[in-house]
């Protein structure tokens, strides 16, 4: 599929629609927690600024059931001011005939931010009358929002139909040629890490990526329902029984693909999920009765580590255990520095799903990686092999 580059059009005098994931999360006082996601849309916007345009910002901002002022994007407005050293205008809409005038009232090298897009229903459901109104207001079309790429919405699928001038902006370009350099002729060997809680909400992911990696690591709760499979005795420990017979045939086609699977050996055990409880290190296949595997043991981060210092490409997809907890964090962070060390001796790294960007900026090595994606169920899609909507979108 080709697509143009941001390079390739010319913004001089033009009115560029963007659309930005200023989906940010808020403490109880209304201040903003993580504005990674506003500073990686800068590069997009400050491209078309400095090259004679005017951006006109769309974006959701949680989950609203119609219009409430918890959700409206104007609590942005401080912070993307400080971050753009400019003003920006703002609009308590995102259609209508007051937007459509500020909109055409904006001169070159301004800024205007719409009001939150799911305050309309009719986002969410891609209609495509409200995807016209959207593109009224502007002359080219960007998408810079690839976490929410997956979603066929108006404003990141619909609206690219009436735009003859499109393109992914700087971030969604870096995001699509991260995932390129990962499942596209990468350098061998790749590693696959894929953790988390559950086996169901990564069966597509692993089974796919096996198409393409040497070694795959399982971790995290998900790794009870494998070791459940193989016969193992797994305590009080997180598994999912209907899952079983996905992880045989995971495992069975990882050998007929002559994938390296690497399972925990030994497990850090409590008997109660909290700091406080009694704590042991086991054998994953011998986890005793009421007692729980909460993280990775010793024995195990020796040999991931290996795995992971050898590799040439890293994917790294999910926690090792329970690392929100202190007593049970030292197996993810013991694998995010495995990462971070591979990568400062050559390796391409792509950490991807929002615990496992949570892990990495816990421990502070979120510079220390090659590319840390901003989407977590997109990224998902993207590696079950997917082409995602957002992205197709620049081909019609």
């Amino acid at each position: 599929m080709t697509m143009k580059s941001i390079k390739e059009i010319s913004f001089k005098g033009k009115k560029v629609f963007i659309r930005v994931d200023f989906n940010v999360p808020f403490n109880d006082n209304g201040e903003i927690t993580d504005n990674s996601r506003i500073v990686a849309a800068l590069p997009t916007i400050n491209h078309v600024l400095l090259n004679g345009g005017a951006c006109i910002l769309a974006s959701h901002l949680g989950r609203p059931k119609g219009k409430t002022e918890k959700l409206s994007l104007i609590k942005l407005l401080p912070e993307l001011k400080r971050l753009l050293e400019i003003d920006v205008a703002f609009s308590d809409n995102c259609i209508g005939d007051q937007t459509k005038e500020a909109c055409h009232n904006l001169n070159n090298g301004e800024v205007l931010l719409l009001e939150n897009l799911r305050f309309y229903k009719e986002e969410i459901i891609a209609d495509i009358g409200f995807a016209k109104e959207l593109s009224s207001l502007a002359d080219v079309y960007i998408n810079d929002a690839y976490g929410t790429t997956h979603r066929e919405h108006a404003s990141t699928a619909t609206i690219a139909k009436f735009f003859t001038e499109k393109c992914p902006g700087l971030l969604l370009q870096k995001e699509i040629n991260s995932l390129k350099k990962l499942m596209h002729k990468p350098k061998k060997p790749l590693t696959a890490i894929i953790g988390g809680a559950k086996v169901s909400s990564k069966i597509s992911v692993i089974s796919n990526t096996l198409g393409f990696v040497d070694n795959l690591i399982i971790g995290g709760g998900m790794a009870y329902t494998f070791i459940k499979n193989n016969g193992g005795r797994i305590g009080d420990s997180i598994f999912e029984a209907d899952r079983l017979r996905d992880c045989s045939e995971i495992l069975s086609k990882a050998k007929q693909k002559k994938v390296k699977v690497f399972l925990p050996e030994d497990v850090l055990c409590s008997n109660e999920f909290s700091e406080d409880g009694l704590k042991k290190v086991t054998d994953i296949y011998e986890v005793p009765e009421g007692w729980q595997g909460l993280d990775i043991g010793p024995k195990t981060v020796d040999k991931f580590k290996q795995v992971i210092q050898g590799s040439s490409t890293i994917l790294w997809n999910g926690p090792m255990g329970v690392f929100e907890i202190p007593a049970f964090e030292k197996g993810t962070h013991a694998v995010a520095k495995a990462v971070a060390k591979a990568t400062q001796n050559g390796a391409y790294s792509l950490i991807g799903g929002g615990d496992s960007v949570a892990a990495i900026k816990k421990f502070n090595l979120q510079n220390q990686v090659s590319f840390i994606s901003t989407g977590g169920g997109a990224m998902l899609e993207s590696l079950e092999g997917k082409l995602l909507p957002g992205i197709k979108a620049f081909s019609q």
